[in-house]
């Protein structure tokens, strides 16, 4: 065998390779191969005892056992690579390689051999293996049952801080934070820490049972919290919650949260904090050491095989963080408005009576009715029983109500003629309080149903001829008393004698002659 081991100490004291081979007996390209080898693959000196001649052929060459076995090469490389890509397995890959095999007149390894050797090249080679977790497929989301705290300046009492975790099981990476509290607002706001922290969002997201992520989980029904599964969607990620009671379900951050009570959170049981900013900022720094902490069983460190195996697969952040956002159910009242906070939001009237669903965010009130979003307002804020209404949401008899304004009053007048702005314009002036004015204002327009604009016209003309001080009332009688007068006048009116419709024949008709 090839002594392996005695060309790289050689090496490592600065020998030439004239001296090395010549000690070694191997020619000098042989031993060029192997130094580049070593070299590429980060094999260097001083060596541990285990690594004799035997495994460092294994480790330079891990190809040579099988190539002198007699059964077709594993291109283990691209095993590892297609392993990452969706819905690819190993039982997949194994057929493609029975099928290379028999085509260039080669024995197969069984699925189990196969299997094996894929797992022992992984666990030397690789920092992670690939037969139970896809590369950018899994977050596994908890809370840790140990807390931190942080310390009251004014009391000195010392406050729990719940620690947030979420881990890639593929590369075992995590991120870790504190809180003051385990409501909605906490857990989305870590959510979104975690997947900036990342880098990206996977495919799947599997928190626990909580009823910040579950509403009802049975074998039979699954009913997500809206605003959880809101969130997912804006990141482009599917949730599946870990079975009840199955803890197995999310190994990955139940073992996290353990090492991370260890390392973490028991590590600054000496720290004195008394922000929560103070605290996460100290988490931070360990999590960091966590993070780039070497393997005990394997070469490299979670955030080596973070960057190396699975960044690649995450799919990008949106431009933006999720907003966090509430949903209530609120009932349409009579006014057909909504109380959400004390405020009150129009709704189209259609919905009086109806149960609606409200997403309520910071600056947003959306109503949505069976899905379908009905109304949308801006969040009132301040002094309570403030009204966010909107005309195309109001009847159209209050249409008309609250569009009585002075200035259209004016332009309504000036359409009918110059007598009735001349009036419009004397209430207006007249009456001190405005609303009273708009009031007989638009009792008058309502006329307009009833009566032509040369019939209310008219009747502001006789009014103002006989009153210095006119009113709607005075006007609304004098058409009452023209329309009558008029009706009258119809019927008292000759109608024509039946002569003055007919013709009379000439002589020529009854066979005289004409003169």
């Amino acid at each position: 065998m090839i002594q392996y081991r005695k060309i790289l100490e050689m090496a490592h004291e600065g020998l030439s390779l004239r001296t090395v081979s010549a000690s070694t007996g191997h020619g000098r390209p042989k031993v060029t191969e192997i130094l580049q080898l070593a070299k590429d693959k980060g094999l260097e000196c001083p060596l541990t005892e285990e690594m004799d001649d035997h495994w460092i052929e294994e480790f330079l060459y891990p190809y040579k056992a099988i190539e002198n076995s007699g059964y077709g090469m594993i291109d283990f490389e691209l095993v590892h690579r297609e392993l990452a890509k969706p819905n690819v397995t190993l039982s997949l890959l194994h057929y493609e390689y029975g099928m290379s095999c028999r085509a260039n007149g080669k024995i197969p390894y069984t699925y189990r051999s196969f299997l094996r050797h894929y797992k022992v090249y992984a666990d030397k080679y690789k920092a992670t293996l690939r037969v139970r977790r896809k590369p950018g497929e899994i977050m596994e989301v908890d809370w840790a049952g140990s807390t931190a705290f942080i310390i009251d300046r004014d009391t000195g009492e010392k406050v729990k801080a719940y620690v947030f975790v979420a881990t890639l099981p593929c590369s075992q990476l995590s991120y870790a934070e504190a809180t003051l509290s385990m409501d909605m607002n906490a857990w989305i706001g870590a959510h979104n820490r975690a997947f900036e922290y990342f880098g990206g969002s996977t495919q799947i997201v599997v928190p626990d049972n909580l009823k910040t992520s579950v509403t009802r989980h049975t074998l039979k029904e699954l009913v997500l919290n809206p605003t959880y599964r809101e969130m997912c969607d804006h990141y482009g990620t599917l949730c599946m919650p870990a079975r009840v009671r199955a803890p197995r379900d999310k190994a990955s951050v139940e073992g996290s949260v353990s090492t991370i009570s260890t390392w973490i959170i028991a590590a600054l049981r000496n720290e004195h904090c008394f922000t929560l900013t103070d605290l996460n900022q100290k988490i931070s720094l360990k999590l960091e050491e966590f993070n780039h902490r070497d393997f005990s069983k394997k070469k490299g460190t979670r955030f080596t095989a973070f960057e190396e195996e699975e960044k690649f697969a995450l799919s990008p952040l949106p431009a933006k963080p999720y907003k966090m956002a509430e949903w209530r159910t609120a009932k349409v009242r009579l006014d057909y408005h909504i109380s959400i906070g004390n405020m009150f939001y129009s709704v189209p009237y259609e919905y009086i009576g109806k149960n609606v669903d409200v997403r309520v965010s910071e600056h947003l009130i959306e109503v949505f009715f069976k899905q379908m979003r009905v109304a949308t307002h801006s969040r009132l804020y301040g002094k309570f029983g403030q009204l966010s209404t909107s005309k195309d949401h109001m009847p159209d008899n209050h249409k008309l109500y609250v569009e009585q304004t002075p200035e259209n009053a004016l332009q309504w007048a000036e359409t009918i003629g110059e007598n009735t702005l001349r009036l419009i314009q004397y209430l207006l002036d007249t009456y001190q309080v405005e609303r009273k004015a708009l009031s007989s204002i638009f009792s008058l327009k309502n006329s307009s149903r009833r009566y032509t604009k040369y019939e209310i016209e008219r009747a502001c003309k006789e009014i103002l001829n006989v009153t210095q001080r006119p009113t709607v009332k005075l006007v609304q009688n004098q058409l009452k008393a023209n329309k009558k007068k008029d009706a009258e006048q119809a019927l008292e009116k000759p109608s024509k004698s039946q002569d003055d419709f007919g013709f009379t024949r000439g002589s020529d008709y009854w066979g005289g002659k004409g003169q």
